[in-house]
């Protein structure tokens, strides 16, 4: 079998499928050959004793493997960077992701664009390759279960010339299950050809508190009924594709001020509360049939009197996960790296004390070595059986089973050409903007603006880092796309933060345009770009503001005449938008979320459903 792993640009040549059924031997090729495993929806008890006889077959140590979803730095399974190898060595104990199959027999690898996993489509297709490669070509080996966070929005780990779809906040603005249900089929399409078969996508939550810091523009809005009819028809996109979606992240981190990442939110909902605004959406996410929930690193004191986090709670995973909302699929946890889950215990305990709450997937833990081994002892103490391993695993091959993997874990250099980034793709991503982008405000009619009246602009703004690959940075795309249109647009980058003397310099720039577009960012009422945006009005040029994360930035500018909203500063939503502002296209989209008054927050400026055309 060729090594396809290697080369950023390496061959992705499918090795033949008896190639795969060989690698596969014994129970795994009764599995692949037996036709009825791979079929969408439901399982046979006739599937299960096969897959039950292949868990009989491995060892303690491969048992525990199963169970973790790991990092690794890379480019290629076996020949990485000699930085990602430095890194690996640091980290985790190896070298490559080969030698991190052999060591630890990991289920899964999840993918990112940091640890340099998603450089191009074929270059991700190639280490794809190279993982189930080097994973099955070991005893008894099994195929990975390759993931990623490709949420799209602010969050997605493969860039262009994949597709690139609207986040979920700017889909909600949109409000077409339709829409969504097309964005989890082609997204689910692209992942699945490059060999990414589990997807942490969609995010679940209800975002109920406009400063949480975490979620955001990253739910699909704070209407739980709609947030969850939503999630339902992404879920079933993504089946369609037959890549896992996975709906996160549970019991719902939707109204927290604080960053699970970097401290242990609370949450303090009643039960009756949690029934109303969480629960909604993965009851839809589970009626829907999704493949993987992902926990939430959260204390719901209502759900679970000890305060321990979600990923660690017993009454939450199993008692209201498994026995309430009667699901059987796949538990992932949050990153085992995150602040929220180490607070309380240590990194030996977290990934033990899972499993004891019904956990079946560990994901990215700090330290691999210290967690697999802590896994590893506490069967050996008697704290956890191995049935209870044997529960997990099987939950994990009946997924991989659901997704093919057992009958072709591999993907071709032709599938991704055929499949990524397609031209009927990419159109059907900017159709799905056009749909989203809300005006707030017109004044005077102020939108579409008219390339006679109107032909100078100045484009001023945030600039903050592209958040999935796009090109960026977002002054620049929206000039770009402006002047295509028809007008002449100069970018000028003025920064989350502008000081005195950038302001000063976007003030005499505006001297010069007929209209000043500006893009905000999380304006906040002492920050300076409200400066910038005053200073800009004071001029007596037109302003058209743009919103590029948060939609609330409209209640901090109150003289702007026209105001966008975006979600996302990703080229296809900044695109629209441009599109929107030169008259191509009627703004569609209404706001999923209120915005309330800077200065009084209990009163609503801008309720659910606000959105103007023309």
């Amino acid at each position: 079998m060729p090594d396809s792993s290697t080369g950023s640009t390496g061959s992705t040549a499918r090795p033949s499928r008896r190639t795969v059924l060989a690698a596969t031997a014994g129970v795994t090729t009764a599995l692949a050959a037996g036709g009825t495993v791979h079929a969408a929806g439901g399982r046979s008890a006739h599937d299960d004793r096969k897959l039950r006889a292949l868990i009989s077959r491995m060892t303690l140590e491969e048992k525990v493997g199963q169970l973790f979803v790991m990092r690794v730095y890379g480019h290629s399974a076996t020949d990485p960077d000699q930085a990602d190898v430095d890194a690996n060595l640091e980290e985790i104990g190896v070298r490559t992701a080969a030698e991190l199959l052999a060591k630890y027999r990991v289920g899964g690898i999840i993918y990112f664009a940091w640890a340099h996993n998603t450089r191009d489509p074929h270059q991700i297709a190639g280490l794809s390759n190279g993982i189930q490669k080097a994973s099955l070509g070991l005893p008894r080996g099994l195929p990975v279960l390759i993931s990623t966070d490709q949420e799209h929005g602010i969050v997605a780990r493969v860039g262009e010339p994949a597709t690139l779809f609207p986040g979920a906040m700017a889909v909600g603005a949109g409000g077409s299950r339709s829409d969504a249900r097309t964005l989890g089929r082609i997204a689910g399409r692209e992942l699945r050809a490059l060999g990414i078969r589990q997807n942490y996508s969609p995010v679940a939550d209800v975002n109920v508190d406009p400063a949480n810091p975490v979620i955001g523009v990253r739910s699909f809005g704070s209407d739980p009924e709609a947030v969850a009819g939503l999630v339902a028809a992404e879920v079933r996109g993504y089946e369609s594709s037959r890549v896992a979606s996975t709906a996160k992240h549970f019991p719902g981190h939707g109204d927290t001020i604080t960053d699970s990442h970097a401290e242990l939110p609370y949450i303090h909902h009643t039960r009756e509360q949690w029934e109303e605004l969480d629960a909604p959406p993965f009851r839809a996410a589970v009626a829907a049939g999704i493949d993987s929930i992902m926990t939430a690193h959260i204390v719901v004191p209502a759900l679970d009197a000890s305060e321990d986090p979600a990923t660690l709670s017993r009454p939450i995973l199993t008692g209201i996960l498994r026995e309430e909302l009667g699901y059987d699929g796949v538990v992932v946890t949050d990153s085992l790296g995150m602040e929220g889950v180490r607070t309380k215990y240590g990194d030996d305990r977290v990934p033990v004390l899972a499993l004891k709450a019904g956990v079946d997937q560990l994901l990215n833990p700090p330290s691999l070595d210290v967690a697999w081994n802590a896994v590893l002892n506490a069967v050996r103490d008697g704290e956890l059986t191995e049935d209870r391993l044997d529960e997990s695993i099987l939950r994990v091959l009946r997924l991989k089973a659901r997704l093919g993997l057992f009958e072709d874990p591999y993907v071709s250099h032709s599938g991704v050409d055929r499949t990524v980034g397609t031209r009927a793709h990419l159109a059907a991503a900017d159709r799905i903007a056009e749909r989203t982008t809300t005006l707030l405000v017109n004044e005077g009619d102020l939108l579409p603006l008219s390339r006679r009246r109107q032909q100078k602009l100045l484009v001023v703004g945030a600039d903050p880092a592209s958040p999935s690959g796009t090109t960026g940075p977002p002054t620049g795309v929206l000039a770009g796309a402006l002047t295509e249109l028809g007008f002449t647009a100069t970018a000028l980058s003025t920064g989350t933060a502008p000081s005195a003397a950038t302001i000063a310099k976007a003030v005499a720039a505006a001297q010069d345009a007929d209209t000043v577009v500006v893009g905000t960012y999380n304006v906040t009422a002492a920050g300076s770009q409200k400066t910038l945006v005053e200073q800009l009005l004071a001029t007596g040029r037109p302003v058209v503001a743009v919103a590029v994360r948060n939609p609330y930035d409209v209640a901090h500018l109150p003289g702007v005449a026209a105001y966008l909203a975006t979600y996302s500063w990703t080229d296809v939503e900044l695109r629209a938008a441009a599109r929107v502002i030169a008259g191509k296209v009627d703004p569609r989209g209404t706001l999923p979320v209120p915005v309330q008054r800077a200065d009084d927050p209990e009163t609503v400026l801008y309720p659910v459903g606000h959105g103007l055309t023309y």
